[in-house]
């Protein structure tokens, strides 16, 4: 299955993939996942909580960072998942471009997803097409936040001015939000609305 995204950040190239390749600020931006362990800088594990009505599936993921050439703005990565109830898998690759615009940053990404198991039964194509981009449009926003604050903050800095307060720090593992049955619901309702009208709102 190949998933295409794309979004946009407030930094420049090298901002934004400086702050994708940093785990321990990326991933608490990725809804419902919280950061495991930093096994070096191109290997990380993460935990990723999905329920699907009834059917609740915890990922335990290994990351890694096959590729990144930060000349040419392309970063590809391995991702391999588990639940820890033996109920699926996932496995896939990741292939993220950046590049300039508009004073920031263009990322386009195509996944490439296998599912094996349950997590196969219960997913169909539109609608993971539809629940990858409302995830992906939380993951950006929360990204341009981050980004938002560092650039305010190094403005403050070089004016000389007080330093702004740090931001809170990422919410603890039992915190994170796992992904609500009914918000995928929606989402595949809406996305299915939008492709029978032509995508008009």
């Amino acid at each position: 299955m190949i998933i295409k995204n794309s979004f946009e950040t407030p930094g420049s190239p090298k901002e934004t993939l400086a702050l994708l390749l940093d785990a321990e600020r990326v991933v608490p931006c990725m809804p419902g996942a919280e950061l495991v362990e930093t096994v070096d800088d191109r290997n990380w594990r993460a935990k990723m909580r999905i329920r699907l009505g009834p059917v609740g599936m915890d990922f335990d993921n290994k990351i890694e960072l096959a590729e990144i050439d930060e000349e040419h703005g392309v970063v590809r990565m391995n991702v391999s998942g588990r639940d820890t109830k033996g109920k699926g898998g996932a496995d896939g690759t990741v292939e993220a471009l950046f590049a300039a615009v508009d004073g920031g940053t263009r990322v386009d990404m195509t996944t490439d997803l296998r599912l094996s198991g349950q997590a196969a039964q219960l997913a169909r194509p539109n609608v993971v097409q539809d629940v990858a981009s409302k995830l992906v449009g939380d993951f950006a926003a929360c990204l341009g936040k981050q980004m938002q604050f560092h650039a305010d903050a190094k403005a403050a800095a070089a004016e000389g001015e007080a330093p702004a307060p740090a931001p809170p720090p990422p919410p603890p593992p039992q915190a994170a939000k796992p992904l609500s049955g009914f918000a995928v619901l929606m989402t595949a309702i809406r996305g299915s609305i939008k492709r029978l009208f032509g995508r008009k709102d």
